[in-house]
């Protein structure tokens, strides 16, 4: 049997911009990416803390270093810039081994890594 679990986890990053005119998508800092173990086109989950907005979409890679979290086109409806988000990825994986499989959890201070 396979099970989805909690692959990777960016907790409490804070969007520094909303670009509705983009075709989709979230853009991370690469750095951030490197951490979370995530890959650009990665499905993700977006839960913001600020409104209870729930969304999925696909990763893009950000420039390294700048501390983006970019919600764009539709997505960029369901956010403000400066709210507090956490963005979650999933793997489906055997029963048996996603009992001892950790995932990374990712705590940035300022969208930076310590």
């Amino acid at each position: 049997m396979m099970i989805e679990v909690l692959k990777s986890k960016l907790h409490c990053v804070t969007v520094t911009e909303a670009n509705l005119n983009y075709m989709g998508s979230i853009t991370i800092d690469e750095d951030l990416m490197d951490a979370a173990g995530l890959i650009a086109g990665e499905k993700v989950q977006v839960v913001d803390n600020n409104n209870g907005e729930r969304l999925e979409t696909y990763v893009i890679k950000g420039d390294r270093g700048s501390g983006c979290i970019c919600l764009n086109g539709a997505a960029a409806r369901k956010v403000q810039v400066g709210d507090t988000v956490i963005i979650i990825s999933y793997a489906l994986m055997d029963f048996e081994e996603a009992k001892s499989f950790s995932p990374k959890v990712i705590f940035p201070e300022n969208n930076k890594l310590s």
